[in-house]
């Protein structure tokens, strides 16, 4: 007695992967267009496979780390040769290109976010020593003045 081990041959509507992926029909006929995905057709349905699902999912995982289509067309493209190894391969060197790519642009970030930080203290500074009423918060701040003044609240509709 042989067992098929193969998926079973149950098919997805556009509507079901939509769903499940969080994507529109919109992206999923793109995808189609662009040769990623061939799905079946029953008359005017598009009838998606376990493998058209697979490779929607890998395309849709390329997209979140910044893969562009072509790549990730490759990467797909390379399936099913060689048991895998050249994918494996390709996707490995692909990959490891972009985490360098992703980690130089995380310090390019990292250093743009700590100048930002240093402009804005110096900002700060110089705007509490001249103008306070300029800062962000001013009306907390101009409250405040008004109570030490007079004493009374002052509402900030005035």
């Amino acid at each position: 007695m042989t067992t098929d081990l193969r998926r079973p041959s149950r098919t997805f509507t556009i509507r079901q992967l939509c769903l499940e992926f969080d994507c529109t029909p919109r992206a999923l006929r793109f995808y189609e267009d662009k040769g990623l995905l061939n799905p079946a057709r029953e008359g005017l349905n598009r009838v998606y496979s376990y493998k058209d699902r697979a490779r929607l999912q890998l395309i849709l995982r390329g997209k979140r780390v910044g893969l562009p289509l072509a790549e990730i067309r490759e990467l797909l493209d390379l399936y099913g040769i060689d048991g895998g190894a050249q994918q494996a391969s390709r996707s490995l060197r692909k990959f490891q290109e972009r985490i360098e790519a992703l980690e130089t642009q995380k310090l390019d970030i990292d250093g743009a976010i700590g100048e930002l930080k240093g402009a804005c203290e110096l900002l700060q500074k110089r705007l509490s020593e001249t103008r306070p009423d300029l800062l962000p918060r001013a009306a907390d701040y101009d409250q405040l003045l008004r109570h030490r003044l007079d004493g009374v609240e002052h509402s900030a509709a005035k």
